[in-house]
């Protein structure tokens, strides 16, 4: 298994954009995404901080359904 990186926000928002994710609002330091698949709507919240702790970030592609190797392809 790749190791999680450690990334600032705005690049693993700037990703998952590529990966069709869409930003529906941000409340303080708290930004929402979404994405409409087959099996309905994912939503994951990031937080806004440089960086995103490894582990909120494991924690995110998992609520993404997004692998840490598909991750570095989209970085």
């Amino acid at each position: 298994m790749t190791k999680v990186p450690s990334l600032n926000f705005d690049k693993l928002i700037s990703a998952l954009r590529r990966d069709g994710w869409i930003v529906v609002r941000q409340k303080g330091s708290h930004i929402r995404l979404q994405k409409t698949t087959r099996e309905g709507t994912l939503k994951i919240t990031i937080p806004a901080h440089r960086p995103i702790k490894r582990s909120t970030l494991s924690h995110i592609l998992k609520h993404a359904q997004i692998s840490v190797e598909y991750l570095n392809e989209l970085l």
